[in-house]
């Protein structure tokens, strides 16, 4: 099939799927994803398709292509060393070698972690077995019973007669309804019945990608006696008068404890001053100066000049990841319209874009933290008192404001901060991996396809959210981790993925790949080497150009 048809046939299976229209607030432009568009996505315009055959031709502005596409370390110790190489003007050598390091050390772990995992499989089945057999005695013994009783009903239409939470809700009347197999599989679904009805009813159970503890898919202790060090060295830092952020940013590379992580962001991110006896005024002024800005600008909502800016809010704000109770609660949800409203009338010049909703997220739960000691996903925030809700609100706006101040050309009129940065992640994957450069090209796939999204939500859609508040432990405390450190891990996020890239032989595969990769098990050990090799890539091309460019 042609490379056309495999689009065509791609856009039509996921219509259904996703909204329309571009949306327009306040001049700024976000595509949607939207597959009803036409089936060449990287002719300009809506132009059709050249009666001869040959190379289509590309857009030649961002507004064409826009209006055609889609929307698209605590690995060991060796990431100590890493972190305190990163504040140092370094050698090219050293550098590469060490990050070398923790990716050969997380790949010797996951080595130990599968053959662990292979024995445990092994020992599972044999238990297994064991348990058929003993079911297959005790369900013989129990025929013998009933016969001798004069009981002969079947006892396939005894068990299926019954509603289970486990099963699918059909009835078995009799033998002549029930499937036909061998004796052996009758008496293993005998087992298997056995065993559901002695099991309690679970609860539902939240999917792992929307889980947010801070966790190693390898199952690690929650807090090894290295994890336990690196918290008393936080707690000893902050303890200080003057708190030392150049300190702080070095030991928070490599990630930070949860219980230090609230005041730690704070930090980072300039809402608090260094000295610690000016931090209570501070917080109690913008804390009031933020709810001075609601009475002034929240009533205004329903205004004809800012109705749009609301509406468009209060659409996205139920969709802000739907996997997650703890943001489909109505007090939680009012306070990310109020958040995101406010900021929109404070900021014109881009005002609420789609995408933005995403970035309050992992704010608003690492505040919540600095409230409670049990996890977060089910959290009834309405426990909590009027006052931590209000300061987790004020501090959340904040910090997300000094987030997007520095990358708020992201966000503009025609983004041309995602433009820039989309192109740019075109030219260093070609350098780093000519493979898959050529790969896409072969099956005519546009970056600014997938890496829209990448560069517009900051990989929020791509990684589970206990991920990405990993991920921003390292962009708070790297210099300008948001606006420039973040094209190099979305570089080696792509080519963690080459094997599964390069087996993909179609423009539509290539596509449903890159919008859906398998991240909902990662924890922070993947994390930690994303950003080994971002780190990596950061010091071999960042300040060597003849490297970068063609």
């Amino acid at each position: 099939m042609s490379t056309d048809g495999n689009k065509k046939q791609f856009w039509k299976r996921n219509a259904a799927k996703v909204p329309g229209s571009i949306q327009h607030v306040y001049g700024a432009q976000h595509p949607p994803f939207d597959p009803l568009l036409h089936a060449n996505l990287i002719k300009a315009g809506n132009k059709p398709p050249p009666a001869t055959p040959g190379k289509p031709k590309k857009a030649t502005t961002f507004q064409e292509f826009e209006s055609i596409t889609s929307d698209a370390w605590d690995v060991g110790d060796d990431d100590d060393e890493l972190l305190a190489m990163a504040a140092q003007n370094l050698n090219i050598e050293v550098v590469m070698e060490t990050a070398n390091k923790v990716i050969e050390n997380h790949s010797k772990q996951q080595e130990r972690q599968r053959q662990d995992d292979t024995t445990e499989l092994e020992q599972r089945e044999e238990d297994t077995q064991e348990e058929v057999v003993e079911d297959e005695e005790e369900y013989e013994e129990e025929e013998e019973d009933r016969v001798g009783e004069g009981d002969v009903t079947s006892p396939e239409v005894s068990f299926a007669s019954q509603s289970s939470p486990y099963t699918d809700g059909r009835l078995v009347k009799s033998h002549s309804e029930a499937p036909i197999g061998s004796p052996k599989d009758a008496a293993g679904e005998r087992a298997a019945l056995h065993r559901q009805r002695s099991l309690p009813h679970r609860p539902p159970v939240i999917p792992l990608v929307a889980r947010m503890a801070d966790q190693n898919t390898s199952g690690t202790p929650a807090m090894t006696e290295r994890e336990a060090s690196r918290l008393d060295k936080f707690k000893q830092l902050l303890a200080g008068p003057n708190t030392d952020l150049e300190e702080l940013r070095k030991l928070s590379w490599s990630g930070i404890p949860r219980q230090v992580r609230p005041i730690t962001w704070k930090l980072l991110s300039g809402y608090l001053p260094a000295n610690a006896e000016r931090r209570d005024s501070v917080l109690q002024r913008k804390r009031q100066e933020y709810f001075g800005f609601i009475q002034q600008y929240y009533d205004s909502r329903n205004d004809e000049h800012h109705q749009d800016t609301y509406r468009q809010i209060h659409i996205d704000i139920p969709r802000t990841n739907p996997l997650i109770p703890l943001f489909q609660q109505a007090s939680v949800q009012e306070i990310f319209e109020r958040i995101l409203f406010i900021w929109a009338i404070r900021h014109p010049a881009s005002g609420y874009v789609q995408g933005i909703n995403d970035l309050v997220t992992p704010f608003f739960v690492v505040y919540v933290f600095e409230y409670i000691e049990e996890e977060v996903e089910n959290f009834d925030v309405s426990s909590l008192q009027e006052e931590a809700l209000r300061n987790i609100e004020a501090d959340s706006f904040w910090c997300m404001s000094k987030l997007l101040d520095g990358i708020q050309d992201n966000y503009t009129f025609a983004q041309p901060g995602i433009q820039r940065k989309v192109k740019a992640l075109e030219e260093l994957v070609s350098r780093i991996d000519e493979s898959v450069h050529r790969h896409m090209q072969q099956y005519e796939v546009e970056y600014l396809q997938f890496a829209f999204r990448w560069m517009n939500n900051l990989l929020m859609r791509e990684l589970p959210l206990r991920c990405t508040i990993r991920l921003w432990d390292t962009y708070q405390a790297e210099p300008e981790g948001f606006s420039h450190f973040h094209l190099y891990v979305c570089a080696a996020f792509l080519v963690r993925w080459r094997k599964e890239i390069l087996e993909e032989r179609d423009f539509q595969g290539l596509m449903i790949l890159l919008q859906n990769l398998p991240t909902m098990h990662w924890g922070n050990e993947e994390v930690s080497v994303l950003l080994a090799e971002a780190y990596r890539l950061k010091f071999a091309f960042a300040d060597a150009p003849n490297h970068y460019k063609r």
